[in-house]
């Protein structure tokens, strides 16, 4: 017996001494976030307080705001949610251009309007060429949304409709034997699709409770004035040379308060991902009520929101404290472990909501020890026990300081001389286009060709000089990565379309097939490239030859003269017809129409669960069981960079870097990707 409670007295010394050499971290803010999002899951989410599915709106810092993006840089750890906020926008711009977009063509008794699947297919590409995107979706006000996927529905509303799209779980699906999650696979919901009495299934409700997105901008207040809705315009011309300047409503400029984004406080999406979420959500605006026959009863509204929703684990958050470039608001500021007598926190992206994710680098007058090659990872300093922490992560004082010269003097002729020989490059050189093709490149002489070059001064070099080296565009995949992503999303959903949506199709009772890609929907996506990112100054969806419907050639390439405007233009560039000006001659055009001429294996395979409205009444979801139910698109990898040069001869005069993006479609047997 004495021996036993020997032996139980040591092991309770034993965890006391465990668990004591971790007293030295207090309780923190970031425990108290974390303890709330463990306190709610998948199953008990319906039962939780109201404010449990919600965490603090200061625990996602440094939110993109559209009136900083252009003058203050963006952190890296940033990059994810400012494509979020980008997104968002983009979406917008399209729907409220689209919805609109029955203006330019003649008032007949249908509506031009896209499909329901063209809506699915939209908020899938979202998310499946963005791996940082979780859900998206469209949110329709009551009554405020038409469509014409079915017979007799001229004018009609449905009563609710809410495509959404998230990244669903795939590693138990029977078509994955590896038992591995691909993020591959889709699950799709028509969220609008309900029966009259279920409250707590309505977005609109009350009783939703996670439906903050909604509440953002919905329900519009404004009633029967014109004056309200920010107006964008649109100057297009067309492949036969016809000339159409269209204006529609959008979502708020940017330089009105509060700006086009709105953000949600992190919450759990109950019932739908079963994740914490952060969303991004922008007005769709549109001219309500339709078709009345008196156009000034007919105002602009918004009868819709877009919202994109990321992982909020994957935010990464700021531990250090409170600064210049941390200035809050910020929950988990001052909360890193940094010893501040002789170092400095500085924050590291890419690590997500967890503890860490920072280093401590030396004060100035203090180095690193002779031991330590690299700042102390705030990894190893948030693991470490109480004695390594308390005899360690210190900078030593530097005795000797280096400091600028006080009195500056000429360098002497031999001094001269050895620099000048071993930098030769300073002395015997190159200017103008020349400076360019040297063995050893004169930078300075180099930066004056470039800047030197602008709409005017372009005419007097060939077209090899307007074209710099390759690796001048080195950390360019990096630094446009939210651009070209952007281009891989309408890559993505083109893809989708064409092979999944057959307007051949028949279907039971008052259902329609899509419509094949009009010339307004293409106009309208491509448009929205250009307005949703600051950075993209042209963008362009450029078709192969008789592959879009009742055109031999169609390329609309949209494009802004100013960096920050409302007005925008768009030109199909099919009605060029000389040799150099066609746009199927272009090298990217070939290279990529080269590159897939024959292999399309290495392209990605998406997966989709899509369940549908029973009817246009949509009073139940029935499961959409039409094959095929996956496609295939390009990914960010199977995109081509070009290397930068100065657009000359087009309609943007500038220097620019251009990245392609393939899309796919069945052949005229549908047995093969072209």
């Amino acid at each position: 017996m004495a021996s036993l409670l020997y032996v139980f007295c040591a092991l309770c010394a034993l965890r006391m001494g465990v668990f004591g050499q971790y007293e030295w971290q207090a309780r923190d803010a970031f425990d108290e976030v974390r303890l709330r999002m463990d306190k709610v899951n998948a199953d008990n989410c319906p039962i939780q307080h109201l404010g449990d599915l919600y965490l603090p709106e200061d625990a996602v810092s440094h939110l993109p705001d559209i009136k900083d993006i252009n003058i203050n840089p963006v952190f890296p750890n940033r990059t994810a949610l400012l494509h979020l906020h980008n997104m968002a926008m983009s979406r917008s711009f399209f729907w409220s251009y689209i919805l609109q977009a029955r203006f330019i063509r003649p008032a007949i008794n249908d509506t031009y309007d896209p499909g329901m699947m063209y809506y699915f297919l939209s908020t899938v590409a979202d998310v499946s060429a963005n791996p940082y995107i979780n859900a998206s979706a469209i949110y329709f006000a009551p009554n405020s949304s038409y469509t014409p996927s079915y017979r007799g529905f001229f004018n009609k509303t449905m009563p609710r409709f809410a495509p959404r799209t998230f990244r669903a779980d795939d590693f138990n699906d029977p078509i994955h034997l590896e038992r591995i999650s691909t993020l591959n696979t889709f699950t799709v919901r028509d969220l609008g699709a309900i029966r009259n009495d279920s409250l707590s299934t309505d977005y609109t409700s009350e009783f939703y409770r996670i439906n903050e997105w909604y509440k953002k901008w919905l329900p519009d207040s404004v009633v029967g004035r014109h004056d309200t809705k920010t107006t964008y315009q649109v100057e297009i011309r067309y492949a036969n040379n016809t000339n159409e300047t269209f204006t529609f409503h959008g979502p708020p400029g940017a330089d009105e308060f509060p700006g086009p984004v709105k953000w949600t406080r992190p919450y759990f999406d109950c019932g739908r991902a079963d994740k914490w979420l952060v969303g991004a959500v922008v007005p769709i605006s549109d001219i309500y009520p339709r078709h009345t026959g008196f156009r000034h009863i007919e105002y602009p509204t918004y009868t819709a929101v877009t919202v994109l929703e990321m992982d909020f684990d994957r935010i990464d958050i700021n531990q250090c404290p409170k600064g210049q470039g941390n200035s809050g608001p910020n929950r988990f500021a001052d909360t890193a472990r940094c010893k501040k007598e002789t170092t400095e926190c500085e924050p590291i992206h890419g690590w997500g909501f967890r503890r860490g994710g920072y280093q401590c680098r030396c004060q100035p007058g203090f180095r690193l020890p002779t031991i330590v090659r690299r700042p102390f990872l705030g990894e190893i300093i948030e693991r470490a026990t109480a004695e390594q922490y308390y005899n360690g992560f210190d900078c030593e004082k530097i005795g000797w300081v280096h400091k600028m010269p006080v009195q500056w003097e000429t360098a002497s002729h031999h001094v001269r001389e050895m620099y000048l020989e071993k930098f030769y490059e300073y002395r015997n050189f190159s200017v103008g286009a020349r400076s360019l093709h040297t063995s050893k490149m004169n930078i300075d002489q180099a930066l004056k060709f470039i800047l030197a070059v602008n709409a005017r001064t372009c005419k007097n070099y060939t077209s090899q000089d307007l074209v710099l080296h390759g690796d001048i565009a080195y950390g360019a995949e990096e630094q446009f990565v939210n651009e070209a992503k952007m281009a891989v999303r309408l890559a993505n959903f083109i893809s989708a379309f064409l092979q999944i949506s057959d307007p051949k199709e028949v279907y039971s009772g008052k259902r329609v097939a899509d419509r094949p890609l009009s010339e307004d929907q293409m106009i309208g996506e491509t448009l929205a490239l250009v307005m949703g990112d600051t950075k993209i100054w042209s963008a362009g969806t450029f078709w192969e030859r008789n592959k879009f419907t009742n055109r031999t050639f169609f390329a609309p390439f949209a494009y802004k003269k100013q960096l920050n405007t409302r007005k925008f233009k768009v030109e199909d560039l099919a009605r060029l017809n000389e040799t150099h000006q066609v746009y199927t001659n272009k090298k990217w055009f070939q290279f990529l129409k080269e590159r897939w001429s024959t292999n399309f294996d290495s392209l990605e395979k998406f997966y989709m669960k899509i369940k549908i409205r029973l009817n246009e009444t949509g009073e139940s979801l029935k499961k959409y069981e039409h094959y095929p139910n996956f496609y295939r698109a390009a990914n960010l990898d199977h995109g081509h960079w070009t290397a930068p040069y100065f657009d000359c001869d087009g309609k943007v005069k500038h220097w620019v870097i251009t990245y392609a993006s393939p899309f796919f479609g069945w052949d005229s047997l549908k047995v093969k990707l072209e």
